[in-house]
């Protein structure tokens, strides 16, 4: 039976509802635990036939999905920022789904970068943070709405709390997931009068593993101190950097590790009849937002300084403070 019938009992003459197309870039930050992964197997327990494209697809997050999901998931080599991988994605999905259409896109792949002040990240970080996050689904999202106009489906972007409210730390993050954010209002509105409907996911802080490994870590702490100019390098101080780097560490541990919120989220956007145009799953996601909304923009960063108090100070900061005590 059609999942959409066992779910959300909607009747329908064609099976559209079961074909989602699901990109993301699981092998880049341990695929066992990101979302991309979590959500290919859910959509798969519940009968849907998943495209999942991957970043490589002989890689060990694809052969597990093989391994553990059902003969309905189909892996496919997608690097979401080389057109002619999305070109061939979108033929090999079109030959499958024929006339009936695709009933879902989901856009969950994503990068972190190096988290520092925006002022100390290289033009790289910011780059690849957009091509990826951006740019990577936009081009997703434009070569498959065709399959979407057919069935009439729904285009879920999964963006991220930092795409919706400032937070210190994520200037290439957040602003690269600002822009998706945007762009998924303006075809939420647009691809209405096609019968399109759009959502944007803006979960809080999950265990996700997207912080990237140690090695990745020293790649890019490394590529960011070549790039300092020595004035600013000594402002901040090695003990800022060594900071930056515990706050990698410990992500993990205020984040939490059940990601159902962010798969039910996800799930409703596909097949309620009315799907939310903005989801915030997660503990504190919502509360920052209504801040960040309604309250004035003092308060709202006097609010995350606050949260946030307990991270790194420059050098020359703390060379001022501890002057100003001596006198």
């Amino acid at each position: 039976m059609c999942p959409c019938r066992t779910i959300c009992r909607i009747e329908t003459p064609l099976c559209t509802f079961c074909f989602i197309l699901l990109s993301a870039w699981w092998v880049i930050y341990r695929s066992d635990t990101g979302i991309g992964h979590a959500l290919a197997k859910y959509l798969d327990s519940l009968g849907f036939v998943v495209f999942a494209g991957v970043l490589n697809k002989d890689g060990p997050g694809a052969e597990e999905l093989r391994r553990t999901c059902s003969q309905r998931l189909c892996v496919l080599q997608l690097d979401i920022t080389n057109a002619t991988q999305v070109k061939e994605a979108y033929l090999k999905v079109s030959e499958k789904v024929q006339n009936a259409g695709l009933w879902g896109v989901v856009n969950n792949a994503g990068i972190l970068g190096f988290p520092a002040d925006g002022e100390l990240l290289p033009m790289s970080i910011y780059r690849h943070c957009m091509e990826v996050n951006f740019f990577g689904a936009v081009e997703v999202s434009k070569t498959f709405l065709p399959l979407l106009r057919k069935s009439q489906g729904r285009l879920v972007n999964i963006s991220s709390m930092a795409g919706g409210i400032p937070l210190p730390m994520y200037a290439a993050y957040g602003a690269s997931k600002a822009a998706l954010s945007m762009f998924s209002g303006v075809m939420r509105q647009e691809l209405s009068k096609w019968g399109i409907k759009v959502a944007a996911i803006h979960p809080s802080g999950f265990r996700t593993g997207i912080q990237g490994t140690s090695e990745q870590w020293d790649k890019q702490e490394k590529e960011l101190l070549e790039n300092l100019p020595a004035d600013t390098r000594q402002t901040y101080g090695e003990e800022y950097f060594l900071g930056l780097r515990k706050y990698l560490l410990d992500m993990p541990s205020h984040c939490a590790p059940d990601l159902s919120p962010v798969l039910d989220a996800v799930l409703h956007a596909l097949l309620a009849r009315r799907p939310q145009g903005l989801y915030t799953p997660g503990k504190g996601a919502y509360i920052p937002f209504c801040i960040f909304c309604y309250f004035p923009l003092w308060f709202y960063d006097f609010f995350i300084s606050k949260m946030l108090s307990a991270g790194p100070v420059p050098r020359k900061l703390r060379t001022s403070r501890d002057e100003g005590r001596n006198l």
